[in-house]
């Protein structure tokens, strides 16, 4: 019988309450599977302002907790509700927290003291554990946000009765993203001077919260295969490959699962028709409906190729910005976009259905019900990544038996099959060169597979739909790694 384990999950985000990204997709779903098989998780974030409670009461359960900052203390309260079982607990710190955005404000600046903020975030975290005395095995972090706790459970909570027997584990979502800040946080953070060194936190004089995370963290995960092999290599690594490398076989990547009862054609409720691979007629609905919701001319026999995406350099859209123009003028298709972000990007797909009414669609902002409906709609889904750590859309598109079509990183190159055309096998179109060319090519070999090989095409949409990235097959190689960090601990 498995070892029940006990963990807990501290992390900037967590669906339904906060999200910006896939962060908050893997916090909310994991402890919930974890349950399942058994084990005892809890999870910790910060009450943020715009924190979205549903249905959700909040409980009142500490109304002063002191936690210890540089040389003083500060003052937190505590919330606490239950999500499918599980424990949540909230941070209450006004003086952080009750502001617009979870990291920056609403022109996108990031606020100046997000070191401060996260800082007595991952601390106040790990004083709730004592508080609470809830006996860990294990303490699983995510991100920079909460990089820091591996090194205050070796600093500060080594031989402590409830955090000495904490092994950690961090999860890297994206490297990119580091947290790096002037030094002059250093002293409120509490991190001891003997810390500040080129192998742990300081980065140039600064301070690398990621960083540290990776020196001081028993295990460390990223999100995919191909991923963790590539910022292995100075290209993808932002700067952090030789202290992965210098990590061996402590750092692994596995590849995140997907909520099926989400993500599922056959029982979506927010798709106008729900369908299968065995009986596709309502996914044809679905391409005439979003056809027309979109203003687009109803033609079912012209594929229809969807984005649902950040607006950002590293998802490839300054790609298909260039791409997409000539992709329109030299092929018979369509093409629908949801998004937001760089305001430059967002004025390039916003002019594109005056230049081809009838033929593109572009939503300037997020609507979920919307993104359903693409996934449902469309025959193909593009996702043209500079780098993708795991990527969750090319697994709904999959689902959905809408072809991906992908850059091969990351975690699209670990999910989708590249087409054969002597086969028919296959589940997406993928290529590798980062060029505006390569999108034009590849959605092209995509719109001639549609139009000369449709019995090809069909194939590989109910080869995708068979295909399944759940969280009970990720689950077991997590406690693989919660129990090699629990052997790995000093």
């Amino acid at each position: 019988m498995e070892q029940v384990l006990r963990i807990v999950f501290i992390a900037s985000e967590c669906v339904p309450f906060a999200k910006t990204g896939g962060l908050a997709d893997v916090v909310g779903a994991l402890p919930r599977v974890l349950r399942d098989r058994g084990h005892e998780v809890i999870v910790i974030i910060p009450k943020y302002a715009e924190i979205q409670w549903g249905s959700y009461v909040p409980e009142r359960l500490l109304h002063s907790m002191g936690v210890w900052m540089g040389n003083g203390q500060e003052w937190c309260a505590v919330d606490g509700t239950h999500v499918d079982g599980t424990p949540i607990y909230f941070i209450e710190f006004d003086r952080f927290f009750q502001r617009p955005g979870l990291y920056h404000d609403s022109r996108f600046n990031d606020y100046s003291d997000n070191a401060l903020r996260f800082g007595l975030f991952t601390r106040a975290a790990l004083q709730l554990i004592i508080d609470l005395r809830f006996q860990a095995d294990i303490v699983h972090v995510h991100d920079w946000q909460t990089a820091l706790a591996p090194a205050y459970l070796k600093i500060w909570h080594w031989n402590h009765d409830i955090l000495g027997r904490c092994a950690s584990v961090l999860t890297i979502h994206n490297i990119a993203y580091q947290g790096v800040y002037p030094a002059d946080c250093y002293e409120y953070l509490g991190l001891q001077w003997s810390n500040f060194s080129s192998n742990r936190f300081e980065d140039h004089g600064r301070v690398n919260f990621l960083k540290g995370g990776i020196q001081f963290s028993d295990m460390i995960t990223t999100v995919s295969p191909k991923y963790a092999r590539e910022t292995r290599s100075p290209e993808f690594a932002h700067g952090m490959a030789p202290y992965l490398n210098d990590r061996g076989d402590a750092y692994v990547g596995i590849l995140n699962g997907v909520d099926y009862s989400t993500w599922n054609p056959e029982i979506d409720p927010l798709i106008p028709a729900v369908y299968s691979s065995d009986s596709m007629n309502g996914k044809r609905v679905c391409k005439e409906v979003l056809q027309r919701r979109m203003g687009l001319e109803e033609a079912p026999d012209v594929p229809l190729f969807g984005v649902v995406s950040r607006f950002a350099e590293q998802k490839g859209l300054h790609l298909l910005g260039e791409a997409l123009p000539l992709m329109l003028e030299k092929m018979q298709m369509q093409c629908i976009v949801l998004g937001s972000g760089d305001p430059r990007l967002e004025r390039v797909f916003a002019d594109m259905p005056a230049r081809f009414p009838g033929r593109c669609g572009v939503y300037i902002g997020y609507h979920d019900e919307l993104a359903h409906w693409i996934e449902a709609g469309c025959d193909g889904f593009i996702m043209p990544s500079i780098y993708e750590p795991c990527g969750l859309n090319q697994i709904y598109s999959l689902r959905y038996g809408t072809l991906p079509v992908v850059r091969a990183t990351g975690g699209l190159d670990d999910t989708v099959e590249q087409y054969d055309e002597s086969s028919g096998r296959g589940t997406g179109f993928k290529f590798t060169a980062p060029l505006a060319s390569a999108v034009f090519d590849t959605v092209g070999w995509a719109v001639s597979t549609y139009y000369d090989r449709p019995h090809h095409f069909q194939s590989m949409q109910r080869a995708a739909m068979s295909r399944r990235f759940s969280w009970d097959d990720s689950v077991t190689h997590y406690l693989e790694i919660y129990r090699e960090a629990r052997r790995r601990k000093p």
